[in-house]
């Protein structure tokens, strides 16, 4: 067996693994822990991963906050996710705090609102409970698991009659 790990896997030259890792990043928008984590699986060092996400984010394959902004609209847009639910999975993904607020930011207040209320209107049609207080709760519970926040789910529940 040769050049195996022991989960048989091939241990990439840092060549073999820059070319793979720009192929990685230039398919779509990746966080930095993202890359750190997938040229660990290939058998890389500590040192000759540093270097390899430097001289990625050098020649501009790699940028967080391109990175941040690209996954908040495309969760916000895609998947209906509010802003609780995105800054948890950028947190998870290792980015750092500035740069989820300046993500979060670039959502525009009034497609926001818009999105969950159309993401609310499509499940009250969909939602059999008829008692008054148990379907807004419903709503309500529905709306918070995509990580809308509260204030606003309330507001638009008693502004409109769902």
């Amino acid at each position: 067996m040769d050049d195996l790990t022991s989960n048989n896997r091939k241990t990439l030259t840092p060549q073999q693994a820059k070319s793979k890792a720009e192929a990685y990043c230039a398919y779509q928008e990746r966080s930095q822990q993202e890359v750190r984590d997938k040229l660990y699986s290939w058998g890389l060092h500590q040192a000759a991963v540093e270097q390899l996400i430097a001289e990625l984010i050098g020649e501009n394959y790699l940028n967080e906050e391109r990175f941040a902004m690209a996954y908040t609209s495309g969760k916000f847009r895609m998947k209906g996710w509010g802003r609780h639910k995105i800054k948890q999975g950028l947190v998870q993904k290792q980015v750092s705090p500035p740069l989820v607020r300046i993500a979060l930011a670039s959502l525009d207040q009034r497609e926001y609102r818009s999105k969950l209320h159309g993401l609310l209107q499509a499940k009250a049609r969909l939602e059999k409970e008829k008692h008054p207080y148990k379907r807004k709760n419903k709503l309500l519970r529905y709306a918070l698991g995509k990580g809308f926040e509260s204030e606003l789910i309330l507001e638009l529940l008693n502004d409109n009659e769902l």
